[in-house]
């Protein structure tokens, strides 16, 4: 499995053969830069967990499909609504390879309008829970909100040593700067060592290859 960050919560995977799959995680207005629609060269699916700007922008979307029109976009009613507004297509519907884990927003009113999402098991591999902290499961590899209005990196820290994954790729971090980030991520992976789990320092746009 390789796994490019794209900023926030915008994750590339993919997955050679025999599976031969390509997916995009919530492309949101953040990503918008780090996302080279040009340079790609597959992409099967598109999942967005919620309607927030941060994980959704549908301009990017638009200039996806104009290169992949066959793209299939999975996502909550909510934001398959708002696309149709746009004469975009999407599903809610499970598929092969794709399982909706039950993953809340966290509570963000009366700052934002509180979202409808969900989260995304992907391949039986990855698990990918958009702005939630509450959810009791997950795959080997999580994406792992670190820190937010509505969170915390204490709270996102214990989550994984309760969960326990095999790799934590650390995700919705566009609020730090890079110093912070930096000093961040080496106490998150001192932490996570000590306990078994490897944690990933993503860089922007730099592929890390998982034996999953």
């Amino acid at each position: 499995m390789k796994i490019t960050k794209l900023e926030h919560s915008c994750l590339l995977v993919e997955m050679p053969d025999p599976v031969n799959r390509t997916a995009l995680f919530d492309p949101g207005i953040m990503s918008e830069p780090y996302v080279d629609v040009e340079a790609l060269v597959y992409l099967d699916d598109i999942f967005i967990t919620h309607g927030h700007g941060d994980h959704l922008s549908v301009p990017l979307v638009k200039r996806l499909l104009q290169k992949f029109p066959d793209v299939r976009i999975t996502a909550p009613q909510e934001v398959v609504d708002k696309l149709k507004q746009e004469s975009i297509l999407a599903t809610t519907e499970e598929f092969e390879g794709v399982q909706f884990l039950d993953a809340p927003h966290e509570n963000v009113e009366p700052l934002f309008p509180q979202p409808e999402e969900i989260g995304y098991h992907y391949l039986d591999l990855l698990t990918h829970p958009g702005d939630s902290h509450g959810f009791s499961e997950t795959k080997q590899v999580l994406a792992l909100p670190v820190t937010a209005p509505w969170g915390s990196t204490v709270k996102a820290a214990a989550l994984a040593l309760r969960l326990k994954p095999k790799y934590v790729v650390p995700i919705h971090d566009w609020h730090w700067k890079d110093d912070a980030r930096e000093q961040t991520y080496d106490s998150l992976e001192k932490l996570f060592a000590e306990n078994g789990i490897t944690f990933l320092k993503m860089q922007n746009g730099q592929p890390v290859v998982l034996d999953v």
